[in-house]
């Protein structure tokens, strides 16, 4: 098991869910991915860090309204959150909530990118990130479904220095990944023709786990739903799954 002390600027460093019923969640996610769940105090709200062998892989807090979804989200580690939530606006993003302080834990932003995909901006303090990547029960990969592809990934070439390489580059295919050449952290698939009308730009996070088809199986007995079965890529053996509350994400079978 390698732990991951140091992320990369502009890539993504944590994930979070946001649950309108967070012990139903904590259930289902501490089941499925053998996960410990350590709750914040009063100053935190509540909020759930999750841990595997313990280490940090994940965050979870209730919803801020009726009007949000369950739903993962994405952060980018940035030096400065101020400088880039106001470097992502005059690119075209939208705030979604401005930066704020997390008591000594760091500072955070959240924004939507001029394709409507929202993503989390991480200034650190205390807290560094997750620290286990393409491990069983850690973060796996990260992806943009974008509905504006080039728009998308010229606007996070430009606010996040992103560097990218190009995979596919057809009306049938268009993908490229960023971080260094043969170190990505993710990728961003042209998803207009896919995705369902009405359904917007939007990331998704991929776990790794040991077995795609008994991870599949684990996620309906507890109360989620395979939206995809197991399959092969060039890439690895993948499935698509929600939670019981509807959250999206994806299975990745890693080494």
């Amino acid at each position: 098991m390698t732990v991951v002390t140091k992320h990369r600027l502009g890539e993504p460093c944590w994930v979070d869910y946001a649950s309108s019923d967070v012990p139903r969640a904590t259930e289902f996610y501490t089941a499925l991915f053998g996960w410990t769940a350590e709750e914040g105090g009063g100053e935190y709200g509540g909020y759930v860090t999750f841990r595997r062998d313990g280490h940090a892989v994940a965050g979870l807090g209730a919803v801020m309204g009726d009007a949000q979804p369950n739903s993962w989200l994405t952060y980018l580690l940035v030096e400065d959150v101020d400088a880039s939530e106001r470097a992502a606006v005059d690119a075209g993003a939208e705030v979604y909530s401005p930066a704020m302080t997390v008591g000594d834990q760091g500072r955070m932003a959240v924004i939507a990118d001029p394709g409507g995909a929202v993503i989390g901006l991480w200034e650190p303090g205390a807290h560094r990130g997750f620290e286990l990547v393409a491990e069983i029960g850690g973060p796996a990969w990260h992806e943009l479904y974008a509905r504006s592809y080039a728009t998308q990934v010229d606007f996070y070439t430009k606010v996040f220095n992103w560097q990218t390489q190009v995979l596919g580059d057809t009306a049938d295919f268009r993908y490229c990944t960023f971080g260094p050449d043969g170190m990505p952290a993710g990728g961003v698939y042209d998803a207009d023709k896919m995705l369902p009308e009405g359904v917007p730009s939007h990331w998704v996070v991929y776990f790794g786990v040991q077995n795609a088809e008994e991870s599949c199986a684990r996620v309906v007995e507890l109360g989620g739903t395979v939206i995809r079965d197991p399959w092969d890529s060039e890439f690895g053996r993948f499935a698509q799954v929600t939670d019981p509350l509807g959250g999206l994400f994806l299975l990745h079978q890693v080494r």
